[in-house]
């Protein structure tokens, strides 16, 4: 158990550190959402799975999707403005 939870840590400050530094920002949104599944994932192993679903619901999957139709709509005005 310990050996996982180190693991879940690394992941995690990984995320951290590579997210502010990654120049594509669909990346940092990927990166993002991994972030969030990983803190969801100790959630439920520190026994409380009502924060594990609402960070990965929330975290991960609103969050992620808003972040995406952002970088959607980020695309969308550049096309139009290079034309």
């Amino acid at each position: 158990m310990i050996v996982l939870e180190c693991v879940l840590l690394a992941g995690l400050l990984i995320c951290a550190i590579v997210a502010p530094l990654c120049r594509r920002l669909l990346v940092t949104v990927i990166i993002y959402s991994a972030f969030s599944l990983l803190v969801a994932v100790i959630w439920c192993l520190l026994q409380s799975p009502d924060l594990a679903i609402t960070e990965a619901g929330v975290g991960a999957g609103v969050s992620g999707m808003l972040f995406f139709l952002a970088l959607k709509k980020i695309h969308e005005l550049k096309g139009t403005s290079d034309e």
